[in-house]
């Protein structure tokens, strides 16, 4: 039984991981990672479709295409488990072993990686103190460096020209050591003592008037310790050795009609290995040094693509003209590993679409399409259809929803009554882009959202969308009625004021039947209270905008008739003074922090909805629109037609 259980590989226990250090890789460090070198730029043989052996798909580097089988299938079968076939040199274990396990490639000569050249500053550049441009011409084989010098006029360092270097090397040869290329500067690097730099810069950033200077001394002085305090070494940025990603990660996928798609990692390693191949044959058959220096030159700018398409020069592009993804694209972006697949994933149980206004909604409800709630909910459906007796099994369920029977629509309003559903509108930049909302069914294909939540969400009506997430357990079912609440969130976390409060059409109905207007109908009128006010309004006595006396609490107070009609929905905590005046956009957001502080949450909710309903009446009232008539038609119109 155990033996059984050993079988099915467990997953480390992620919650063992205290910390992760990302450092640069050591030639030691890759070999030890590698399973094997990669040798042959082939994939798999086109006739067998099986993998080439010591190629980018070797079975023997990156285990068994098919579990537990090796593949000249001399071994098949779990009790073989572990063997290493005699014959093909393949390990008999799971194939999933092909997500994980790496290869390498030995370069026949060091190639620079390029983040540590091309990054601002080059680090590199700033390690051995030389320009971007001078590190790039010693890499790409165009000038030649000192490495080691007896000579005071040539000191280590000094960079030279082709002919100087020629004329050098035979005036003092060995007392003097050039080179070029990524080996010249891996020397140089692997030569620096960390320990004395930090001294010579410290005393030097001291006695340095140039505020300048001490800046980029400070910079320089910083990655050193960087380095020494990491424990990376400098020479590690020079590659020797590449690692080769699993397999699975860089697919070969059969099409029909006989072709392959790959991804394009695999036409990058492809040339860095054709590259590497001939480069070595040539240093075997002791290749004349301008043909060596081009191939070298070759291989530096493969290696380059690879991890980098494009860093450096023109992308290396496919059959189409489009540049090759490289390993940093796979990383990097919107549609990398860690934006893409890491920060966020796409969740079942999620639907998307436009939003539209939803006007008639309470502030804790939004409008749910049916067609979208239908998806949403299904598995509970079958569940209501089942428990019903509509359906006696999950398959006789499904076609009912299919067939869309008038029971499946009772299954949906009973499930969906009470049953909160999240909001969210990307980019989510503070908590309140996510709020839970109890769905209201309704026949359109848009999500209606309450006009006083689109300040949280910096929604508008213009085309936004949203996505729709249903929370499945009890406890996500709890927490959204308790913690997310659209109604539970009135608050902006930042500073604690209303995030709830009219905007837009409401401010304009409200501040319309706030305001006075001189010489209305009705000016002057004296009212014994709040009730003979509004019974003359709806009689036609006077107007909204009107300019009034009513007795309030003993006392005669100048008003109009739209603030009394107004003071009908306003809390009775909050005295008539306080809102006794035109309503603007601040006013208002005033008066619903005033009623969230002496009334109360829910009596502030049960406010902020009565403004919302109030707004969108008195606007519509006041018909303040544009019409042909205030436009001024051209005299020259009818000539010109």
């Amino acid at each position: 039984m155990k033996d059984l259980l050993a079988i099915l590989e467990k997953p480390k226990d992620m919650m063992k991981i205290k910390a992760i250090k990302i450092g640069i890789a050591s030639p030691e460090k890759i070999r030890e990672w590698s399973y094997g070198e990669v040798k042959k730029p082939e994939t798999i043989n086109y006739r067998t479709l099986k993998p080439e052996k010591d190629g980018l798909f070797c079975a023997k580097i990156f285990g068994p295409v098919r579990d537990f089988e090796c593949i000249c299938g001399k071994y098949r079968g779990m009790k073989h488990r572990g063997v290493i076939c005699e014959k093909c040199g393949v390990e008999v274990i799971q194939s999933k072993v092909r997500r994980e396990r790496m290869g390498h490639i030995e370069l026949a000569a060091p190639v620079a990686h390029i983040w540590y050249l091309r990054s601002i500053p080059s680090k590199i550049g700033l390690l051995l103190n030389m320009t971007l441009k001078e590190v790039e011409s010693i890499l790409y084989l165009e000038k030649y460096i000192v490495i080691e010098s007896e000579i005071d006029e040539y000191p280590k360092g000094t960079i030279l020209t082709e002919d100087k270097y020629y004329a050098l090397s035979e005036m003092y040869g060995d007392k003097i050591v050039i080179d070029t290329g990524a080996k010249a500067i891996y020397e140089l690097l692997r030569s620096l003592d960390l320990d004395k730099l930090i001294q010579e810069i410290t005393i030097e950033m001291q006695t340095t008037q140039s505020e300048a200077r001490r800046k980029k001394l400070g910079k320089r002085l910083q990655l050193i310790r960087a380095f020494k305090n990491s424990g990376n070494r400098p020479e590690w940025m020079i590659l020797k050795v590449i690692p080769v990603i699993p397999p699975e990660l860089r697919p070969l996928v059969p099409l029909e009609g006989g072709r392959f798609a790959t991804s394009d990692l695999n036409d990058l390693y492809r040339r860095v290995i054709n590259r590497n191949v001939r480069l070595k044959k040539l240093i075997d058959l002791d290749a004349p040094e301008i043909i060596l220096k081009n191939e070298k030159r070759m291989l530096q700018e493969a290696v380059d693509a690879l991890f980098d398409n494009g860093r450096r020069g023109r992308p290396v592009t496919g059959p189409n003209r489009r540049p090759l993804k490289s390993l940093s694209d796979v990383l990097k972006g919107k549609q990398g590993r860690f934006r893409q697949n890491l920060l966020g994933k796409r969740v079942d149980f999620s639907g998307r679409s436009v939003i539209v206004a939803g006007p008639e909604l309470r502030m804790h409800q939004c409008g749910l399409p049916k067609k979208m709630a239908l998806e949403l909910f299904k598995p509970y459906i079958y569940g209501w259809l089942e428990k019903q007796g509509y359906a006696t099994n999950i398959k006789t369920a499904k076609r009912l929803v299919e067939e869309e029977h008038p029971a499946v629509w009772d299954a949906l309003e009973e499930i969906v009554k009470e049953y909160p559903v999240m909001l969210n509108r990307a980019p989510t930049l503070h908590r309140l882009g996510i709020q839970a909302f109890e769905p209201v069914l309704i026949d359109t294909k848009a999500i209606q959202l309450h006009p006083l939540v689109c300040v949280a969400y910096n929604a508008d009506f213009d085309g936004d969308q949203m996505a729709v997430h249903i929370p499945l357990s009890v406890e996500a079912q709890t927490e959204n009625r308790v913690l997310i609440l659209s109604t539970n969130n009135i608050l902006l976390p930042a500073n604690g004021i209303p995030i709830v409060y009219p905007t837009q059409d409401m401010v304009l109905g409200l501040f319309y039947m706030t305001s006075e207007k001189p010489f209305a109908k009705g000016e002057g009128k004296t009212f014994k209270d709040k009730d003979e006010v509004i019974l003359a309004y709806q009689t036609g006595s006077v107007d909204l905008q009107a300019k009034i006396k009513v007795r309030m609490n003993g006392k005669l107070v100048d008003t109009t008739v739209g603030r009394i009609i107004f003071s009908t929905i306003v809390p009775e905590e909050i005295e008539f003074e306080e809102y006794n005046k035109p309503l603007t956009k601040k006013e208002l957001q005033r008066l619903i922090n005033l009623s969230y502080h002496k009334a109360g949450m829910k009596k502030t909710v049960i406010f902020a909805d009565k403004l919302k309903d109030m707004g969108f009446a008195q606007a519509t009232e006041a018909a303040l629109s544009i019409c042909v008539d205030h436009l001024t038609i051209p005299e020259k119109k009818a000539e010109i037609i």
